[in-house]
């Protein structure tokens, strides 16, 4: 990045740790609605932070180039453990840093050319959770709709200011009933507010999570099993793949 780039993420990092220190005032009304929503489906497991500022963010420098901005849907149960507090650090994070390294063509390292954001810091041990925890409390429903309205904004800002595409991964609460589906309005409206530049940076895949990115795009570039990626047209038949989700999910 260079010092313009670099002196507006380190805004964007100021800002969103402010607002993670504000909304982490209702953790104590947070923590037993996680866990109820955990109960029936999940094994316990110790709710050490409910709100979750992504601490990678802080060991990004000047000279480092990123090149995408990763949107997730929520902290999980490996990134909200206190050693942690980072996005992605679970399988789904290794299985993207494992897709990178095998494809060097697309000049990516994911943990050094990748921003990781999601689409809000609050945690629960699966997204549907998020759902029951909207229910139960006004209070928590307003934390999720507004961390969303305002990561949309502030992310749309971000990829215009240091031009790095967004690569928006997990599409199925964007629909019209799910829960992200206020994140999706913003962020299109916001991208296209900025110069149309973030919009046409704008790319939506399946999830890393099961390996769902990888066999959607198997299967876009029409791959028998055993077939190798060409990766000479690697890189365009990601963007195609990403372009052709975002006019699905966002028009």
């Amino acid at each position: 990045m260079d010092k313009n780039q670099f002196d507006a993420f380190k805004i964007f990092c100021d800002d969103y740790k402010k607002k993670c220190d504000e909304w982490s005032a209702l953790s104590s009304s947070l923590i037993p609605l996680q866990k109820r929503a955990a109960k029936d489906d999940t094994p316990d497991y110790p709710i050490q932070t409910p709100v979750v500022y992504n601490k990678a963010l802080d060991q990004i420098q000047e000279d480092d180039q990123i090149k995408i901005i990763v949107i997730g849907d929520n902290p999980g149960k490996d990134e909200q453990l206190a050693v942690n507090n980072k996005y992605l650090v679970g399988q789904a994070g290794k299985i993207a840093e494992g897709f990178f390294k095998r494809h060097p063509s697309l000049g990516i390292d994911f943990r050094k050319n990748a921003i990781i954001l999601n689409k809000t810091p609050v945690h629960s041990a699966k997204t549907k959770h998020l759902k029951f925890i909207a229910a139960q409390n006004a209070a928590a429903r307003d934390l999720i709709l507004q961390s969303q309205l305002w990561l949309a904004k502030k992310t749309a800002w971000l990829s215009e200011k240091i031009a790095a595409q967004i690569w928006l991964v997990g599409y199925a609460e964007l629909k019209d009933k799910g829960i992200f589906a206020p994140y999706r309005d913003q962020l299109k409206k916001a991208a296209q507010e900025e110069s149309g530049a973030a919009w046409e940076n704008l790319f939506v895949y399946q999830h890393f999570s099961m390996n769902r990115f990888m066999i959607d795009l198997r299967d876009f570039c029409g791959l028998e099993k055993g077939q190798d990626f060409d990766e000479s047209s690697l890189a365009k038949k990601i963007a195609d793949l990403g372009r052709r989700h975002r006019d699905e999910i966002f028009c």
